[in-house]
């Protein structure tokens, strides 16, 4: 049994699509964010950073309970104990490892800050809403291109596709319109008709 420590964010719904592609038994514990759950003694235990999500795997590695944090990290774990959605090959699993790290280093990041300066900042800042707009859009443009070239960011439905659709679902509040990506939209519809990934995107509302 997994316990899943988590939000409706998208950094937290990578890890409940995962488990739900997967098809491995889970309780999920709510973290709500918005009133500093996240800073709670029991929490930092086991994600010091303070940021969801985490796991507890009740059968980790060396056969006793397990925590990891980073959901960049719970993916490749789980990856590696299931032997699913991260190739053998290893030209491909590697593929599949960069652009999960593109997803981890620039889409997470620089469309967070876009969600923040459109949708949470207390005043309007212009200089911020141009830079990491621009930003987010150059970075679709590099989904766009590569998805041109194939059905999935590596070369099957991989780590790098799941932490990456839920940061694309919330392109309308991005202001990108996917029509100007149809590489994009055309990627982004055929994995939101996944039954385990609708079910996942619910997460951590009721199941």
């Amino acid at each position: 049994m997994i316990d899943l420590y988590t939000w409706s964010t998208p950094n937290g719904r990578k890890v409940s699509i995962m488990l739900e592609e997967l098809g491995l038994a889970y309780d999920t514990h709510p973290i709500d964010i918005g009133k500093g759950d996240q800073f709670g003694a029991e929490f930092v235990a086991i994600s010091p950073n303070s940021k969801i999500p985490a796991i507890v795997d009740s059968e980790g590695p060396l056969g006793g309970p397990y925590s990891l944090f980073e959901s960049g990290a719970i993916l490749l774990y789980l990856a590696d104990k299931t032997g699913r959605f991260l190739p053998m090959q290893k030209t491909d699993r590697f593929d599949a490892m960069q652009w999960l790290m593109f997803q981890m280093g620039g889409v997470g990041p620089m469309f967070g800050q876009v969600h923040h300066f459109l949708r949470a900042a207390p005043e309007r800042v212009e200089y911020a809403i141009e830079r990491y707009g621009k930003e987010a859009r150059r970075l679709y443009g590099v989904m766009d291109r590569r998805l041109a070239e194939r059905e999935w960011l590596s070369a099957d439905y991989s780590v790098a596709d799941i932490a990456t659709y839920p940061w694309v679902a919330r392109h309308e509040w991005h202001k990108v319109d996917l029509g100007d990506f149809p590489n994009v939209r055309r990627w982004y519809e055929v994995i939101g008709a996944r039954p385990a990934v609708q079910q996942g995107m619910k997460v951590p509302l009721p199941r």
